[in-house]
């Protein structure tokens, strides 16, 4: 027979087993309970991570700055927007909607033009100014007239024309100056550029028409550029 100090050795062994397994498994259900909440933070930040990322490749669409040009071989007057890129800004893409008046041609036509600059040098002036001593520029035209076409049109005899009248491919150089804005106005700076430019069937003419001056195939344009973002 279980003396009476056997039964409370027994008992006290038993509690303490029990007291052992329900620290053991309380601890499992925390380790649970842990690795659960890391795998939802994991989660969240992924999603997070990923919300990020199409916002801001959203926002890099908003365009940065609005153009306005005169002259130019893209129409008398041209308006636009664009975006810049780059460590120091030195890349931009500008999307201009151009006018032809009447009375450079029969009627008033539009343009579309589509224009890469590139800026590789700036110069900080004063606290205000700065200067971008060269810009080069790349790009192309077109007129949304349906006289104007880009494959040559059947009733003429081929090789009757041997270039496109409604596309043109653009090449330009210039220089800029920049001037820094109150942080209460409604844009960030203003530029102000000129460029000295010419086209691919001005350069053709050029290399096949010895006659043709400098001031046949160059053109010299000015714009003003409102930077926003």
């Amino acid at each position: 027979m279980l003396t009476r100090l056997s039964i409370i050795k027994l008992a006290c062994f038993a509690s303490l087993l029990l007291s052992a397994v329900g620290g053991w498994a309380q601890e499992r259900d925390s380790l649970r309970l842990l690795r659960e909440k890391e795998r939802y933070e994991r989660r969240v930040e992924r999603y997070e991570r990923r919300r990020e990322n199409y916002r801001s490749g959203w926002e890099k669409m908003i365009p940065k700055y609005q153009v306005l040009q005169f002259a130019g071989s893209i129409g008398l007057v041209s308006v636009g927007t664009g975006w810049d890129y780059g460590k120091h800004k030195q890349w931009e893409t500008d999307f201009l909607l151009g006018i032809i008046p009447r009375f450079s041609s029969n009627e008033t036509k539009v343009t579309l033009t589509l224009r890469e600059n590139y800026m590789p040098w700036r110069v900080k002036l004063s606290d205000s100014w700065e200067f971008r001593p060269f810009s080069v520029s790349l790009g192309m035209s077109t007129v949304l007239d349906d006289d104007f076409w880009i494959r040559e049109p059947e009733k003429y005899p081929a090789p009757y024309y041997k270039f496109s009248t409604r596309m043109r491919f653009l090449l330009s150089v210039g220089q800029r100056f920049t001037v820094y804005q109150r942080e209460d106005m409604w844009f960030k700076r203003i530029s102000l550029y000129y460029e000295v430019g010419t086209c691919d069937l001005y350069l053709i003419s050029a290399f096949t028409n010895k006659y043709l001056k400098p001031g046949d195939i160059l053109n010299i344009s000015f714009g003003i550029k409102f930077q926003i973002l």
